[in-house]
């Protein structure tokens, strides 16, 4: 089956664009709000304007005009055999991803009822406005929270990492029910007293998919995502020390619109306070249990904190207040396991012993195995290219893998972890 291929909008591109619109007009049955003079005039003129393509085929088009921070779709056009197939949905998020660098925020759009675009429109976040049917989404990160966003090294995950996410079920519906669900349904939510979640914590073994789902969540809201580097504050901490450094950052993530902030590794910074006062340590966790308040008082603000070992963190750092909820991230079972060796072992899948793989890889965990995909698939590839045999890559090849890699699970660290969850758990 044929994939398409998405590229800009070149001026030899003109004939097979105008006869796209053609037939998308035809096909709408409605009279287009941009004339396709004005559309060709955008996209040769330098304005956001992109084309798929299947072979020398173009198979659709999406051209926008950007107007300081707001920003107008002017066509969505697809090929009659290429609609309902998420072509119109991966057009209008490159033109946002275009739209975003150039400081847009607001992205607006006019279309005829059923017109081609507006189920692409929808799937992508855009709400529909009353009366005559407009579509406007507004973008999270304005032209002056780009520059704050990359001094904080901070970024916007591309959308679709929580459908990609593969396995981890149960941790990824309770996530989803806890945390994504009343944020992103705020005014149902409200009607029923669900205040939507400030704070959380993830526990578990390393390995298993904290930063992952951090992402992901960051993915599914639309937020910038942030990630806070103990280390890297250390590292810096020379202009005050690590408690102003720390307090400087939190200054500095007041200024964006939205952010989910993730702090890894998070004992770091919170461990178990000595009570000497004159541990650097005592001041910094000290410092972060002031900070979380005052987070917290924002809208549009999540925080995230990971951990291998719940035991580890100060007590005061896990009282109800501070986190609305503290989630297990444990190791995939077997039907987790599965389903992870199907996203990485790609076309093996359907030739390899899925059963023995899932078996032998028991004590791994997701970046485990990716790990053991990736290194089956380079041993079968040097052995092409060594035979030239047209040998695929085998179920053998796999389990060599495996073989050779240590995993990360102990069973030391998973009958801490069920102490932990016996202990620490609150969803």
């Amino acid at each position: 089956m044929s994939v398409w291929r998405i590229r800009d909008f070149h001026d030899d591109d003109l004939d097979q664009a105008i006869a796209l619109w053609d037939q998308g007009r035809q096909a709408d049955l409605s009279h287009p709000v941009f004339p396709i003079s004005e559309v060709i005039a955008a996209a040769r003129g330098g304005q956001p304007a992109v084309v798929a393509v299947v072979g020398p085929e173009m198979v659709g088009l999406a051209v926008a005009r950007a107007e300081g921070e707001r920003a107008w779709i002017l066509l969505v056009a697809l090929s009659g055999s290429w609609r309902n197939r998420g072509l119109g949905s991966a057009l209008i998020a490159e033109i946002e991803r275009r739209l975003r660098e150039a400081g847009v925020r607001r992205i607006c759009a006019i279309l005829a009822p059923d017109a081609t675009g507006t189920a692409a429109l929808e799937h992508s976040g855009y709400r529909r406005g009353d009366g005559m049917v407009y579509y406007e989404k507004l973008e999270r990160l304005g032209a002056g929270d780009a520059g704050m966003l990359a001094e904080l090294g901070g970024r916007i995950e591309p959308r679709g990492l929580w459908d990609a996410l593969a396995g981890m079920h149960e941790a990824k519906e309770t996530i989803e029910r806890r945390i994504v669900l009343p944020l992103t349904e705020p005014e149902v939510a409200q009607s029923y007293g669900v205040r939507p979640p400030k704070a959380a914590i993830l526990f578990g073994p390393p390995g298993t998919g904290k930063t992952s789902f951090a992402r992901a969540v960051a993915s599914r809201l639309g937020w910038p995502f942030v990630e806070l580097f103990p280390s890297r504050l250390a590292a810096v901490a020379e202009r005050g020390g690590l408690a102003a450094s720390l307090r400087e950052t939190f200054t500095d993530l007041a200024e964006l619109e939205s952010v989910l902030l993730f702090i890894d590794e998070v004992e770091e910074i919170a461990a178990v306070r000595s009570g000497i006062t004159v541990n650097p340590g005592h001041g910094v966790t000290n410092e972060l249990l002031k900070l979380i308040p005052a987070f917290r008082d924002h809208d549009n603000r999540l925080l995230i904190c990971a951990t291998n070992s719940l035991r580890t963190l100060d007590p005061a750092f896990l009282r109800p207040g501070r986190f609305d909820y503290i989630i297990p991230v444990g190791p995939p079972d077997e039907a987790a396991r599965a389903a992870i060796w199907r996203r990485y072992l790609g076309p093996a899948a359907d030739t390899v012993e899925l059963g023995r793989l899932v078996e032998a890889s028991e004590m791994f965990t997701p970046a485990d195995i990716e790990f053991a995909a990736r290194k089956g698939a380079q041993h079968a590839f040097e052995r092409e290219v060594a035979e030239r045999a047209g040998r695929p890559a085998a179920t053998e090849d796999y389990l060599a893998a495996v073989a050779d890699i240590r995993p990360t699970l102990t069973e030391a660290a998973l009958a801490e972890f069920s102490e932990d969850i016996a202990h620490y758990v609150r969803t």
